[in-house]
């Protein structure tokens, strides 16, 4: 039985670890050559590329860029079309998250918040559309539940990522018809890793407001993903909320 993603190519940034490595899983297993953007992450890459490999021959690679770098976008669609010969989807995952309160913003924070989450995102996205258009591709940006509803003390973040949504359905206008654009809003999924997320009353806080009481999994967004990449060929311009509920109860 042929796989929905039999012969197709997809691009991850940040895809070696947590919720990106979570999504090159689940379209691999639908059948996808898989490219991994990674930055840092080298080993959990070359781990992540070696399972892919013995699963299938040759059906990923990785690439090593920083996405705050002006050539990195069009870099990354050229490995992948010299490496698979296509691409068909786009998955923008990378992303900063760290506080940026009224006080304490400056220009660096600035550049990178908006650089990973929106910018980035962007130019990915504008290298990528020549080719997606002849493949009648899709791009899935993993935006956040925060772009509409603001996140104290995270400034700047919640702008990107609120950007973020606005782009999304503007690419959605601006590739149509050819190409389709989403995107998937996580809530409570994974803490992040900084010592202010491991407090269990902080915690306690946000599950207390999630309607399920516990946090998702990185497969539920993947499963997100993998829907509006296979199953939504009538859906272009939607943000799919992956919250267990919480955006509702906020």
């Amino acid at each position: 039985m042929q796989l929905p993603l039999d012969k197709k190519t997809v691009l991850v940034t940040a895809g070696a670890r947590r919720v990106g490595a979570a999504i090159c899983r689940r379209l691999h297993a639908a059948g996808a050559n898989v490219m991994v953007n990674y930055l840092r992450s080298g080993k959990a890459a070359r781990g992540l590329v070696a399972e892919f490999n013995a699963q299938r021959a040759n059906s990923a690679a990785m690439i090593k860029a920083d996405l705050l770098h002006a050539d990195a976008p069009a870099r990354l669609i050229k490995t992948t079309l010299q490496t698979f010969g296509r691409l068909d989807v786009v998955v923008n995952n990378a992303s900063s998250f760290y506080p940026t309160p009224v006080g304490q913003l400056n220009e660096a924070a600035w550049h990178d918040l908006i650089g990973t989450n929106l910018k980035a995102p962007l130019f990915v996205a504008q290298a990528a559309a020549a080719e997606l258009k002849k493949r009648r591709g899709c791009i899935v940006n993993i935006v956040d539940i925060h772009a509409e509803f603001p996140l104290k003390d995270y400034v700047i973040y919640t702008i990107a990522k609120g950007g973020l949504a606005a782009l999304t359905r503007s690419l959605a206008s601006e590739l149509a018809p050819a190409v389709r654009v989403n995107g998937v809003s996580p809530g409570p999924i994974l803490w992040p890793d900084s010592s202010i997320w491991k407090s269990p009353k902080t915690r306690s806080a946000i599950l207390d407001r999630t309607l399920l009481k516990r946090t998702g999994e990185p497969d539920d967004i993947a499963r997100a993903v993998e829907y509006l990449v296979v199953d939504a060929p009538y859906v272009t311009g939607q943000i799919l909320a992956v919250d267990g509920g919480r955006s509702i109860s906020l």
